[in-house]
């Protein structure tokens, strides 16, 4: 259980790279969109605001925090999952979009605005809310992926060639 609990924070930490990768490509292009940033740096900002630390951060230090949050949450929910997840390889990439689209569930539309820390997503251009729901599609497969070849990698012998016929 262990290996499974890090391996998952592991992938879920790989996963975010192309999350990240597709959230910054389509930013900038999303129509109608004023110019702010994504979730994760309102997020800090927001929470630095609350913990009364906003004025002592450089834009710097915002932009690490914002790095380490994204990442940190990312390996946290992936643990989550590596220990939930399917064994079977194919569920695993299936199981993995559907956790993508429940993080974004359970954080945009949950917890997030239930403790202050973002607004729900209704007060979002859809097309913005779109790409969040997009990012966490593209993390939660990235993610299913990530355990599924890792775990095709790691079974026995005997379990591979089973799994192959």
């Amino acid at each position: 259980m262990v290996g499974r609990i890090v391996a998952g924070a592991a992938a879920g930490t790989a996963a975010a790279i192309p999350m990240t990768a597709y959230w910054e490509y389509l930013h900038a292009r999303l129509p109608g969109e004023p110019p702010r940033p994504l979730p994760p740096r309102e997020i800090v900002e927001v929470a630095a605001v609350k913990a009364g630390v906003s004025r002592q951060l450089s834009e710097r230090d915002v932009q690490n925090l914002t790095l380490c949050a994204h990442f940190c949450y990312a390996s946290a929910t992936g643990a989550l999952f590596g220990a939930l997840a399917p064994r079977r390889p194919a569920a695993t990439i299936g199981a993995g979009v559907l956790f993508g689209l429940g993080v974004w569930i359970g954080s945009y539309l949950g917890w997030l605005p239930a403790t202050g820390l973002r607004h729900h997503p209704r007060h979002d251009q859809p097309a913005r809310t779109g790409l969040m729901i997009g990012g966490h599609l593209v993390w939660g497969t990235t993610l299913g992926l990530l355990m599924a070849l890792g775990r095709s990698r790691l079974a026995p012998a005997s379990t591979r060639d089973r799994a192959r016929v």
